[in-house]
């Protein structure tokens, strides 16, 4: 057991310490040279090492043979790792490389710490870990009862709360504030826009699935005299095989569909969106290929197809212009265009498109003067306007 051991732990900060070290070569080609080389021998590489990392923990709280003084600096630099990659993530895309590098070139000098005290003097030998280095008692129901409790009561807690505010973040950021995770629930957040003639944009988020009491509450705000901006992408050419829809979705978390619970029946409705003949070609075969995956579900024959789906390199960038961008560019101009003629507008979009044409109207002399938020997907309870009800003065 002891030589099992001993053995399992070099191998753990043997790999560790190649992780980061291929992890930096690699980190470091593609920001010199744009090179890729090793990114796959690094995938593996780092793989394995987690993986015995894991195995190495839950061992440590099995017996006490396992030295802390090892297992714990090199389990709690991984975890800070991953955690800290988040932000990054969100806030500065662009830094995930220099980011991985510092972190790994940090790793690298961790594991050598390491191994300087286990072989003083840089003697190396094999098994790194020696006998000496292991505990003396096989089992203790102490070292087992501390592991599960630490771990069940500071560990998990901590971990969860760090990835629930790290998403928070992320959906706040990504979405400039119009939907953000509460503990009440998804709230999405109204803001009512008012140029100096006195024109007002409502720019209402929306979810395609939601509670149907969110739904009614956003109807109910809609008023007689207001133009509303309607969202719902046609296909007068029949391009998509498949209706695009999300009842299956709806129905498994209990919630409504957007089209079905969203009834306006006050104001004047008016069809706002692009049809998709205006997508390219790449477009239209992704949102068929998705389409189809929805409907008949992950088989054979669908999976046959993602496989032999190859589409251009330039797709992502087709998708945000097709999906967001140009549609963004044709509500806008609707709006305008009908801004002589009333005084009073909604734009009950979905909370992706919200950024973009707030930028824009602000941008044409409108200003920011109230908000209101509400609940689409509440955790526990009825969905609908927050407490506190009415619009809140920005």
């Amino acid at each position: 057991m002891r030589k099992c051991l001993s053995f399992l732990l070099s191998l753990v900060l043997v790999l560790f310490l190649a992780s980061a070290l291929v992890s930096l070569l690699d980190d470091t080609g593609a920001l010199l040279f744009g090179s890729h080389l090793l990114t796959v021998v690094s995938g593996i590489i780092s793989s394995l090492a987690f993986l015995l990392l894991l195995l190495s923990y839950a061992l440590m709280g099995l017996t006490p043979l396992v030295p802390k003084r090892l297992v714990l600096p090199l389990v709690f630099f991984a975890a800070l790792q991953c955690l800290a990659l988040l932000p990054v993530a969100v806030y500065n895309y662009h830094w995930i490389l220099p980011f991985d590098l510092i972190a790994s070139a940090l790793a690298l000098v961790l594991g050598l710490v390491i191994l300087r005290q286990l072989c003083p003097g840089w003697k190396l030998r094999w098994p790194l870990v020696a006998d000496s280095h292991l505990g003396s008692r096989m089992f203790s129901w102490w070292n087992l009862l501390a592991f599960v409790l630490l771990n069940l009561f500071v560990a998990l807690p901590a971990t969860l709360g760090c990835l629930w505010g790290g998403a928070s973040l992320a959906v706040s950021h990504l979405t400039d504030g119009f939907v953000a995770l509460r503990p009440s629930g998804v709230v999405l957040q109204a803001r009512k826009y008012v140029r100096n003639d006195g024109r007002t944009i409502v720019l209402f988020p929306m979810s395609h699935i939601a509670e149907s009491e969110f739904y009614r509450s956003v109807a109910q705000s809609v008023t007689s005299n207001s133009v509303v901006l309607l969202e719902g992408v046609t296909d007068n050419r029949s391009l998509l095989t498949n209706q695009i829809t999300y009842k299956r979705m709806a129905k498994t978390l209990h919630l409504s569909e957007q089209h079905e619970d969203f009834d306006l029946q006050q104001g004047r409705l008016v069809q706002a969106d692009v049809d998709v003949q205006e997508f390219t070609s790449n477009t239209v075969a992704v949102l068929n290929l998705v389409t189809q995956m929805h409907s008949q579900g992950v088989n054979p024959h669908t999976l046959s197809l993602l496989l032999q789906f190859s589409p251009s390199p330039d797709v992502e960038q087709q998708l945000l212009e097709d999906l967001l961008l140009k549609r963004n560019r044709h509500v806008l101009h609707e709006l305008f265009a009908r801004l002589p003629d009333a005084d009073s507008f909604i734009i009950p979009w979905g909370a992706a498109h919200m950024s973009g044409l707030a930028k824009e109207i602000q941008k044409s002399g409108f200003h920011l003067v109230a908000t209101r938020d509400y609940v689409s997907i509440r955790f526990g309870g009825k969905a609908g306007a927050d407490r506190g009800g009415g619009w809140v003065p920005h």
